[in-house]
């Protein structure tokens, strides 16, 4: 079956002033490969400053000024050019931000998930996706300040399905929430991708992730590391190192931190980014490695048998 997306090779880079007038080009997403398939949830996962929601913006076509792509990007098998994104952006491919400040604090409710139609059709369709996500009626007369924080990300993710999308982003949905309310939200996109839509959830919480995700791409300082089934991670079948220290930091799990921080963008010029919190970097580390396929699911090291299993 063809992916609903595909993304190959990407990578982002901006154009900074250094000192005085001279510039430099600052890598902070480099070699982002995955694909989303319909019905199909797929979780980007790792920690605050990766460079995680750069990928969404990239998929959107919302990237700064100052901000340069390449690699490819396909939507229902065809390249996806900025043209292409513009005539989809907020129709089949729809996006629902970490920020609830993305709604207008000046309009109410109602006729921002309408996008300003007035029709009967319209009304009867925002209070029916109201009504799937758990809000009445009376939700469209309030002003978003008057939503707590589990209603106003319900409202984000029913103005993302008014037009029915065929991929939806959701980037970081859940700051902020305890668990029981961001596993509701969760459950939502499990229920969209369940109606025939593709997927994409970029997140922090790998343990959230991991409760409705098909697949897990991890994600670390700008690279993709690993790409696995969710059942990987409880089967033991993890093949990268910084994956394995990732499930094994999980509560349940023991609460193993590794020593060391993940490397700013650009402070490692190359080879493994991982190599200096590694315990089992190897002198060949320090080259160029590959993002390649390991036992049904894909990796970047070149060692991934000696970390054992987790």
């Amino acid at each position: 079956m063809e992916p609903i997306l595909e993304v190959k090779g990407l990578s982002i880079a901006f154009q900074q002033y250094d000192a005085g007038t001279r510039q430099r080009r600052l890598p902070v997403i480099r070699d982002l490969s995955l694909t989303v398939g319909a019905g199909q949830v797929v979780a980007v996962v790792g920690s605050s400053g990766s460079g995680k929601s750069l990928l969404a913006h990239g998929i959107l076509g919302i990237l700064p000024y100052n901000a340069a792509m390449e690699g490819e990007i396909r939507y229902d098998g065809e390249l996806l050019t900025p043209e292409r994104v513009e005539a989809l952006r907020g129709r089949e491919i729809v996006l629902v931000p970490q920020g609830v400040t993305y709604l207008d604090p000046l309009m109410k409710v109602g006729p921002q998930i309408r996008r300003g139609k007035r029709s009967p059709e319209a009304r009867a369709k925002s209070r029916s996706v109201l009504e799937r996500y758990g809000l009445g009626a009376e939700t469209e007369e309030l002003y978003p300040f008057e939503l707590s924080g589990g209603m106003a990300r319900r409202v984000l993710i029913s103005t993302a399905v008014m037009e029915t999308p065929r991929l939806v982003i959701a980037d970081e949905p859940t700051p902020g929430l305890d668990a029981r309310a961001a596993g509701r939200i969760l459950g939502h996109f499990r229920e969209i991708a369940d109606a025939g839509a593709g997927m994409l959830l970029i997140t922090h919480d790998l343990e959230l992730a991991l409760t409705i995700a098909d697949r897990v791409v991890v994600f670390y300082a700008g690279e993709t590391v690993e790409e696995a089934d969710a059942a990987d991670f409880a089967a033991g079948r993890l093949r990268h190192p910084y994956t394995r220290a990732l499930w094994r930091a999980l509560p349940q799990n023991g609460f193993m931190p590794i020593p060391g921080a993940q490397p700013y963008p650009g402070e490692i010029a190359g080879g493994c980014l991982f190599a200096p919190r590694c315990p089992h970097c190897h002198p060949a580390c320090r080259a160029a490695v590959p993002y390649r396929e390991a036992d049904g699911g894909r990796v970047r090291c070149l060692y991934p048998e000696e970390g054992g299993t987790p």
